[in-house]
């Protein structure tokens, strides 16, 4: 087991320092606030969410800067980090797993240094937030994210005129290369909602296989889309099979976004009628070798 390490306050603050002065103070602010307002309003049309590093490549030694993002279309805002929010935040690496550590209300969330030597994960997991949305926009939402199981119930129920009532929760992923892959890629967090690759996404390959997750199990019939950062318009979509299992043929190289939307009743002493889990995968694909 690997020695766990982190960056202490001061070092942190010089970091950030550093960033502020290269991006403009008034800039961050300008992030801060549209990603605070994204995440209070609760927009079903920007409720995917990701880890963006800034590197998915980082050599040894290099401090990577942790973002997260809130959009739609592999396009978002910036979130600041906001501890309330979070339930966990780490980086699995050489065999070791150490918290990411941040600034409260400062994009980027947190700061790691990579090893670089073999495949890095880096792991989110949100509280619970709650949204409330008008019954048509609800149900545009759910079409759009293959949730026509959930309209049929609120129809079955005769709720299709009632508003939408939820809170939403947020499983975030993404591998950062090394040297060399590792099997870490492969392996399930325990995460409520989760995308497990087959094999390590980081090293050449136009197949992309995985499997859905739901508390710790196989989830069959769940809508799963994947889009590239140079593409994102162009988005392909598959279900998970009776296994959780699902495939992808990625047309090309570069930053891809794995994402897939669960949603089940919610229990009778919570503020919503519904629970959604978010999960999501980043990582870049590299150029085959000629």
């Amino acid at each position: 087991m690997a020695p766990k390490t982190s960056f202490g306050d001061a070092t942190l603050r010089k970091v950030v320092i550093r960033f502020a002065r290269r991006a403009g103070r008034d800039a961050l602010r300008r992030a801060a606030l549209a990603a605070a307002v994204a995440l209070a309003v609760g927009d079903a049309q920007a409720h995917d969410f990701w880890i963006e590093p800034s590197t998915f490549h980082p050599a040894a030694g290099t401090n990577v800067a942790v973002g997260l993002r809130v959009g739609q279309n592999f396009v978002g805002d910036p979130v600041p980090r906001f501890a309330r929010s979070i339930e966990q935040f780490f980086v699995r690496q050489g065999g070791g797993e150490q918290p990411i550590n941040g600034l409260e209300n400062i994009d980027p969330a947190g700061w790691f240094r990579a090893d670089g030597q073999s495949t890095a994960v880096i792991a989110y997991r949100s509280s619970g937030s709650f949204t409330e949305l008008p019954a048509e926009k609800f149900e545009d939402y759910l079409r759009l994210e293959g949730l026509d199981r959930v309209i049929d119930m609120r129809a079955a129920r005769g709720e299709r005129e009632k508003p939408g009532r939820e809170r939403f929760y947020r499983f975030a992923k993404a591998l950062l290369a090394g040297k060399t892959p590792s099997a870490a890629a492969t392996r399930p967090l325990g995460f409520g909602y989760e995308i497990v690759p087959d094999g390590d996404p980081t090293v050449p390959s136009a197949a992309f296989r995985g499997r859905i997750l739901h508390a710790g199990k196989p989830l069959g019939g769940t809508l799963v889309m994947a889009m590239s950062h140079n593409d994102p318009s162009a988005r392909l979509t598959t279900r998970s099979d009776l296994r959780g299992a699902f495939s992808f043929i990625l047309p090309r190289a570069g930053v891809w976004l794995i994402k897939s939307v669960h949603m089940v009743r919610a229990s009778f002493f919570s503020d919503a009628d519904w629970e959604s889990l978010w999960a999501s995968l980043t990582f870049e694909v590299p150029e085959a070798p000629p």
